[in-house]
């Protein structure tokens, strides 16, 4: 209908025609003639650097037998056996929840973001939702406040700390954290300030919502989130220097797009992909892939 330009139909089909032409978007990739896409992304990418990071044994022993983590995660919350469609499968959806909405010291408000308000559960069953998933996960929970007293220390005493392979440093006006890549985060201008919580936290200066230079504020799962989503980021950067030998097209979060012969394969991209970084001993990745003639979600 688009191609043809049958706007009318589209009217009728459709409540949200902008929102229908930027899916279309991705579709408008294809390969050259004789070739074909091999789009290939980490598995669960956040969910196995976080449980490296801190050192969640239960959680690294699930990702090494295959497990399906929200099955794992339920499991572990609940104290019962969990089996996608099968065995108490009806709790997946709450494990799935959790991990969405929890890893980096979400609650509530987090929970319902993530999907949980459309599970029919109230506020005071999600509440235990997350008390559940942060008791099955204490060396996460550690690790988010062990990050924040690493970060206030610095600042304050505009020294030096170190937790969980991570380096915090005061430098010119920057804290900086030090990866276990070597790439280094910086916020700028960082100071101790009191929060809502009536509790010391670091504000730095960035870039607000209005794109607007402003004081930000952060807090222990923030700094989390940033530190997980930036060696994230690394591993990517390592899988695609891997990659190297093959047509790399794009790059989107987690994911590549490769332009290939018809001989390549998938297993061999996604085998490539899943190799660990030296500076990552011990952490587990997987890839999934699939073959496509034009870009799509698989």
């Amino acid at each position: 209908m688009v191609k043809s330009g049958d706007i009318e139909m589209l009217n009728m089909l459709y409540d949200d025609i902008p929102d229908i032409l930027s899916q279309l978007i991705r579709t408008a990739f294809i390969p050259q003639d004789g070739y074909k896409f091999i789009v290939a992304d980490f598995s669960a990418i956040e969910a196995r650097v976080i449980a490296w990071l801190a050192g969640e044994k239960w959680r690294m022993d699930a990702f090494a037998k295959g497990e399906d983590i929200y099955c794992a995660s339920a499991s572990k919350m609940f104290g019962v056996p969990v089996v996608k469609h099968g065995i108490n499968g009806h709790l997946r959806q709450k494990g799935k929840v959790a991990e969405l909405g929890c890893g980096f010291g979400g609650s509530v408000g987090a929970m319902k973001a993530m999907g949980g308000g459309e599970m029919g559960l109230s506020d005071d069953e999600l509440k235990q939702i997350v008390d559940d998933w942060r008791t099955a996960s204490p060396n996460i929970v550690k690790l988010w406040y062990d990050l924040e007293s690493a970060a206030i220390k610095t600042v304050s005493e505009r020294s030096q700390a170190e937790t969980h392979g991570l380096k915090f440093s005061y430098e010119s006006g920057f804290l900086f954290i030090k990866l276990p890549s070597g790439r280094r985060l910086a916020y700028a201008r960082p100071q101790i300030d009191i929060n809502r919580f009536e509790k010391d936290c670091v504000t730095f200066e960035g870039l607000g919502m209005a794109k607007k230079w402003e004081r930000m504020e952060t807090y222990s799962g923030r700094l989390t989130e940033n530190v997980v989503q930036a060696i994230a980021r690394d591993i990517l950067f390592y899988a695609m220097k891997n990659l190297s030998g093959y047509r790399i097209l794009a790059h989107i979060h987690d994911e590549v797009i490769i332009e290939a012969p018809m001989e390549v394969t998938v297993k061999e991209v996604c085998d490539k992909m899943s190799q660990t970084p030296p500076w990552a001993e011990g952490l587990l990745l997987r890839a999934d892939g699939y073959e496509c003639e034009f870009y799509k979600k698989d």
